[in-house]
């Protein structure tokens, strides 16, 4: 028989049978989780013992962390849903785990690691970075288990882990996936780190850390937003609040305030590095502003209401790609919106936004356009629906 969306699908692992599902999502093309995370507690549950200190880094909804939860391993993830995977999906009387993100992750200074069981980024930079911390953090014996889908492998990965770690083992491929047993290597500390650039209209520095969208340049959606952002700002008093929705580098709530807003802005980000480098592009430029940060996947609930919201909403999620994030954004950026309050977006053309947004705002208007991205004005009147 077939199953349906609704049923419970487990991951055979160290710890005995988990129940994994990813929160909010529904399909069997959404498993929570693939053949790297099988490969890893294999290799891991055989060469791991009870009493190490053991650290799971970029965890996707917790099939590492719970699988190998008999370690009592410490979990490190750049995405903040990976916090609310473990509490959906951990067994039933298994203590809370609570996960580190790079905004206050373990650090040089602290016991160091046995071991450390990581999945390999789709970004090279950001591998690049992940393998200095892991000298960092790991004991010159100690041991890391780095694998991953081999689709996703970013290219030039090989030469990433020669240069920076010692490779003792390359597992052979299986299901498609790959793991590389290695050894600390003595690089801790790059140029790298940070990568950026200038925004002559505005006189602003936009750097970002390495898991960042577009951080070495300013994509060209974001270009055609950023008129329409300080136009939007200059109507606004000091009483008014704006968010950067899925900030990133913080480029567009950055933006507002070099047109001259003085009111709160409020950046928010599934991503901790992304939160990490836009409060350095703030506090760097705009010291003593009415500015907070926040780690979130979305709108936290009690943010409270916004005049201003800004969006240039993420299509992909892992290998997921699609307009089911930007849905989900849309719906709590419509509750969020205070009376009069407006919406400022872009997106790519062919997902057709003008459509979805309809579903969530009874006015939508377009104020730019070119052959790839549109530019939408919302505002918070709902829509309603049939």
């Amino acid at each position: 028989m077939k199953k349906t969306d609704a049923n419970p699908q487990f991951l055979q692992s160290p710890a005995g049978p988990l129940r994994l599902q990813r929160p909010g999502a529904r399909g069997e093309n959404l498993r929570a989780w693939d053949a790297a995370d099988e490969l890893l507690l294999e290799m891991a549950a055989a060469r791991l013992t009870p009493g190490q200190r053991v650290a799971v880094v970029d965890d996707q909804f917790g099939a590492l962390t719970l699988g190998l939860g008999k370690l009592a391993p410490v979990s490190v993830a750049d995405i903040a849903t990976l916090a609310g995977a473990l509490t959906l999906n951990a067994p039933p009387g298994a203590e809370s785990v609570s996960p580190y993100s790079w905004l206050n992750a373990p650090t040089a200074g602290e016991q160091p690691f046995d071991a450390i069981v990581l999945r390999i980024p789709r970004q090279l930079d950001y591998l690049a970075w992940l393998l200095r911390w892991v000298n960092r953090v790991l004991k010159p014996d100690g041991l890391l288990l780095a694998g991953g889908m081999i689709k996703h492998l970013p290219d030039r990965s090989a030469a990433v882990f020669g240069q920076l770690v010692q490779t003792d083992e390359v597992s052979p491929a299986r299901k498609k996936a790959r793991v590389v047993v290695c050894r600390p290597g003595t690089e801790e500390t790059g140029a790298a780190d940070w990568k950026g650039y200038r925004l002559a209209d505005y006189d602003l520095a936009v750097d970002a850390l390495p898991a960042v969208f577009s951080r070495e340049s300013l994509d060209i959606g974001t270009r055609l937003l950023l008129p329409e952002v300080a136009r939007a700002v200059a109507a606004l008093d000091e009483r008014a609040r704006v968010l950067d929705l899925a900030c990133g580098n913080g480029v567009l709530g950055l933006t507002a305030l070099a047109a001259g807003f003085g009111g709160e802005v409020l950046f928010t980000d599934v991503s901790s590095q992304a939160v990490a480098s836009a409060r350095h592009n703030v506090e760097g430029q705009f010291a003593g502003g009415k500015v907070r940060f926040c780690h979130s996947d979305g709108i936290p609930g009690d943010a409270g209401q916004f005049e201003l919201i800004l969006l240039n909403p993420p299509f992909h999620e892992g290998g997921v790609v699609g307009d089911h994030i930007a849905l989900r954004l849309f719906a709590e950026a419509s509750r969020h919106l205070a009376p009069g309050g407006r919406m400022l977006m872009v997106g790519n053309r062919h997902l057709g936004y003008h459509r979805s947004l309809r579903r969530y705002f009874g006015q939508v208007r377009q104020l730019a356009a070119d052959p790839k991205f549109v530019v939408f004005e919302v505002a918070n009147q709902p829509a309603g629906r049939s």
